[in-house]
């Protein structure tokens, strides 16, 4: 069996190769960029006719989109100690469908937005009034998240958005909300939701891919 993840690491690739990662899975990486017409070519566009990465390949079985993405490895594979990032039940299915959605809903448009015109494009081409904008919108969703982890009278708080472990539902919320950081402002008010966000952020997993993005060719 060949399992291959197209797309570099400094994209919405990561999110499949965060899943990969945490899983321990054997994958070949093949560091397409999204720049450069690279997904443009004859080759590329078999794969995935919107011309996008990331695209999975698992022995003949294509999916694209981001999220698809790392939803379909977390179902399709367990990490060897058979723990798996998939859900374990109905209840937590529910879960982690809503938040993924959520976010690309919800809050990555906005959080691109943030990340653009705050640390990613030159200076001379951000728009600050653009980013305060999409901070501003930004902020109703993440009182919705942090009502969530941070339960109520009768809830205790929670560590995770699905269940009482780590689920690529916190892959998926948290691959948007890192973009986010910038506008400091945004999770110091969410003091539940910026602890969960570091928490997912630090661990081994993430932190390999995000090593993976600073290599240069």
């Amino acid at each position: 069996m060949t399992l291959k993840i197209y797309g570099i690491a400094a994209s919405r690739a990561s999110r499949p190769l965060w899943v990969a990662h945490e899983l321990g899975l054997a994958y070949e990486h093949v560091a397409l960029p999204y720049q450069g017409g690279a997904t443009r070519t004859p080759e590329f566009l078999a794969i995935n006719p919107n011309g996008h990465i990331p695209v999975v390949d698992d022995d003949g079985v294509l999916v694209w989109e981001s999220m698809a993405c790392a939803l379909y490895l977390a179902e399709r594979f367990k990490a060897a100690d058979g723990s798996s990032l998939a859900a374990a039940n109905h209840a937590e299915r529910a879960e982690i469908l809503r938040w993924t959605f959520w976010a690309v809903t919800e809050c990555e448009k906005d959080a691109l937005t943030v990340l653009m015109h705050t640390f990613v494009m030159p200076p001379d081409r951000r728009k600050p009034e653009l980013a305060e904008e999409a901070a501003r919108r930004l902020v109703a969703p993440l009182k919705v998240l942090e009502q969530h982890l941070g339960g109520s009278a009768q809830e205790s708080a929670r560590a995770w958005l699905a269940g009482e472990r780590f689920t690529v539902a916190d892959i998926a919320l948290a691959s948007v909300l890192a973009w986010v950081r910038p506008a400091a402002h945004l999770l110091a008010a969410c003091p539940h939701s910026a602890d969960w966000l570091a928490r997912c952020l630090a661990r081994p997993a993430q932190l390999q891919v995000r090593a993976m993005a600073q290599v240069k060719a």
